[in-house]
């Protein structure tokens, strides 16, 4: 008799309650794995089958490309190491003078090494990637090299070994998963037993600060939807924290099946209740904060003022309509709103956006805001007074990359090309609001990284078409050099890759554009037919959609670049609806309410574009392949559009039944099921099941977060409406797989559209 253990952290177990009862009743009813002797990888593999393997590693092939800088103490200069290991230049940049030169003597470092190892180094260059400086003056470094640390003087070229540290010291010095170092160096913040501890960086002593934490109503250090929780004071002597209460929420049980007798562990959802504190550490005082009685809304920490007098926090409300920058009093607890952003249908707000950048000594800072549907940079006074607007136009500024207040400046990424709508540029902008100006004017993404004097930037840019080259600038955008290009002589060489083809198509509505990438085999025939492979994520941990078609260099090796190679033409394209600030607010307000409505109608519209220009492609041979939200948006394309879409593969699919309970999802969706019946029950896969007329193929892996219990259900429903389907269920695995179950994976997804699509 099948017996499982509910088991906790703290150990002993009980048998499992009725919901898991249930769940493991549905598990043993309907599932079905598809799984057989044909799956794993064969010895005699074709070249295609080769090639697409090879395209599985595709960032292998490409070298270079890619500056990592450690500034130096003058703000400007920095170094970054190049090479394999064993073989290492560690280069040293000076922006000023313009100069890049090895930063040591590869040999008199490998001779000093020699000498006091009794042995030489294997390799022609130096044996470590990293190191630290050890005095102020930055003439004395320290490395490894195995599990010995050297310091090095950099004047003459002696070698000595650092002295050792103990086991204790090591524990001591080093932050455990978690942990918060204090301004001042001297304690650890972390969580440990649901409650706040300090740990002395001096002599490891540990100190409970809070005592009133157990499971499921716990302190925590840090979440997705909050961000970091424990920020310490500029004085180091207080710390926010958030306490979260589980106690009535929904868990869903994750079973391993694979221990000797199966256990159960439990997966919880959004916490009912936030409280947010902070805490005197030498008091051990807690003020909690008044973050308002609103249920569902979203709070974020924001930071401390430099002087320490407040804690700044962003509040968004359960509707996503209002977004609130408060200050706390950290002695009252006691909140003023500082601004207050009014928007509808909502507002768009993720952990990774940074609507606040504080100035100075915090006596002004920017906001940005989309109040005239596009996001804009705004300058405010500390106490919410507008002193003007910075940035204007219709485009919008992605971020905020760094502020120079003495010069006047701010440098922020945006894309401004209509003719390049996804292009990410980089601006400035004084902070009078004028003398905006265009900084970089290659085609492309770019990544940029300023120096701490504000003075330079190191500018890393690519397209589908160019790898990456990484570009030192000034800041007024003037290039001093380049430091690195990819070298992509492998991608020719090995895998005769060619560049996708970029496209645009308009949406099913006849008018709006849409974007996209399109790749062919590597030994492509414009005269042959070729069956054609749609690879669609549309989605995200926090926004159901996001812009998902590749911009630079496409390293994703399992989506479409790899799949092509099989004999497929593939493709990826943007919908309407993305939810993002690349097109606007009008244009990702299509989504409000309306959640899997114009997604596939959209690609349809796609799929007949490109077809009619490219004859190649055989549209009566369809597939479509999608993880996490992609598997969403594959199954509702096979249930939405069942003459078009032939064969689909869906990886770790969300369903919308188990979603109900997300922030994001409650606010895309015009509020709760209650206020929006029409647009859920559109939104849901598993009302309309009876329509599969293709091959489907589910996989899930029992571990993953995205419970499996959605796949149960769409499986259930295809039972029910008399559909057959094919299920891979991975045991352990969670949202992405590891090792053998990678590839197995791997070896599924390409046999399964070789055998339906025959390419």
């Amino acid at each position: 008799m099948l017996s499982l253990i509910y088991k906790e952290k703290t150990g002993s177990g009980v048998m499992l309650n009725p919901y898991a009862r249930k769940f493991v009743n549905l598990v043993i009813g309907f599932l079905v794995i598809f799984a057989t002797p044909g799956f794993a990888q064969e010895a005699g593999q074709t070249e295609r089958e080769a090639m697409y393997y090879r395209y599985m590693e595709f960032p292998s092939y490409v070298k270079g490309g890619s500056v990592e800088p450690h500034w130096m103490a003058d703000g400007s200069s920095f170094w970054y190491a190049e090479g394999a290991p064993g073989n290492t230049v560690i280069w040293r940049v000076d922006p000023v003078v313009n100069s890049k030169e090895p930063m040591f003597d590869i040999a008199g470092v490998r001779e000093a090494l020699a000498e006091i190892l009794d042995h030489e180094m294997s390799g022609e260059g130096l044996p470590f990637e990293v190191f630290t400086f050890v005095d102020e003056g930055e003439q004395a470094v320290k490395f490894s090299v195995g599990d010995k640390e050297f310091i090095l003087q950099l004047e003459n070229y002696t070698i000595t070994r650092a002295p050792a540290l103990s086991e204790e010291e090591k524990t001591r010095l080093t932050p455990e998963e978690g942990e918060v170092l204090s301004p001042d160096g001297r304690w650890f913040a972390g969580i440990k037993d649901h409650n706040l501890w300090l740990r002395s960086t001096y002599d490891g002593l540990s100190v409970q600060i809070t005592t009133d934490g157990v499971k499921d109503h716990e302190w925590v250090a840090s979440t997705w939807w909050i961000g970091q929780a424990v920020q310490w004071s500029p004085n180091s002597v207080k710390l926010s924290v958030v306490k979260l209460d589980y106690r009535n929420v929904l868990q869903l049980p994750i079973i391993h099946w694979l221990k000797p007798r199966p256990e159960v562990e439990w997966l919880r959802s959004m916490p009912q209740t936030e409280v947010f504190v902070v805490v005197d550490i030498l008091s051990k005082q807690q003020v909690r904060i008044d973050t308002g009685e609103e249920l569902g809304q979203t709070i974020r920490i924001l930071g401390w003022r430099p002087d320490g007098s407040e804690l700044l926090l962003a509040r968004l409300n359960s509707g996503a309509t209002k977004l609130d920058l408060m200050a706390a009093n950290p002695i009252t607890g006691a909140t003023r709103v500082i601004l207050t952003e009014t928007q509808e249908p909502f507002i768009y707000f993720s952990r990774r956006d940074i609507h606040f950048t504080p100035l100075g000594h915090g006596k002004r800072f920017i906001w940005m805001s989309e109040r005239d549907d596009w996001s804009h940079l705004y300058l405010y006074e500390e106490d919410g007074t507008l002193i003007r607007r910075l940035t204007q136009g219709t485009f919008p500024v992605s971020r905020v990359v760094a502020v120079d207040e003495k010069a006047g400046w701010v440098y922020f990424t945006a894309q401004g090309d209509q003719q390049r709508l996804y292009d990410i540029q980089l601006y400035r902008v004084s902070l009078e609001g004028k003398e905006f100006k265009q900084l970089t004017g290659t085609t492309g993404q770019h990544e940029i990284q300023f120096a701490p004097s504000k003075e330079f930037f190191i500018d890393t840019h690519s397209t589908v078409d160019r790898p990456p080259t990484v570009e030192l600038r000034k800041a007024d955008g003037t290039l001093l050099r380049t430091l690195s290009e990819a070298n992509i002589d492998s991608l020719h060489s090995e895998l005769r890759w060619s560049p996708p083809e970029e496209f645009v198509v308009k949406a099913a509505d006849g008018e709006t554009d849409l974007y996209g990438v399109l790749y062919k085999p590597y030994d492509f025939d414009p005269n042959k037919k070729y069956p054609v492979i749609e690879v669609i994520y549309g989605g995200g941990a926090e926004v159901p959609h996001t812009f998902t078609h590749p911009h630079g260099v496409d390293f994703h090796a399992e989506h479409a670049q790899a799949l092509a190679q099989l004999g497929f033409i593939t493709f990826q394209v943007d919908n309407r609806a993305i939810w993002g600030r690349e097109r606007g607010k009008k244009f990702w307000s299509e989504i409000y309410g309306n959640i899997g409505r114009h997604e596939i109608p959209d690609h349809v519209a796609t799929l007949e574009q490109l077809a009619e220009k490219r004859p190649y492609m055989d549209l009566s041979r369809v597939g479509i392949f999608g993880h996490s939200w992609g598997g969403y948006f594959t199954i509702r394309a096979l249930l939405l559009a069942p003459d078009v879409y032939h064969v689909g593969i869906a990886n770790a699919p969300a369903i919308a039944e188990l979603l109900h309970a997300e922030a994001w999802l409650v606010a895309a969706m015009g509020g709760s099921p209650h206020n929006n019946k029409e647009g859920y029950e559109h939104f849901s896969n598993l009302r309309v099941a009876g329509n599969l007329k293709g091959k489907l193929l589910l996989i899930h892996g029992t571990s993953d977060n995205l419970d499996i219990g959605g796949t149960m259900k769409m499986v259930e429903a295809l039972i029910r409406a008399g559909k057959p389907y094919d299920l891979i269920v991975f045991p352990e695995q969670g949202h992405e797989y590891t090792g053998k179950n990678r590839t197995y994976r791997r070896e599924a997804v390409r046999r399964y559209f070789q055998e339906h699509l025959k390419p």
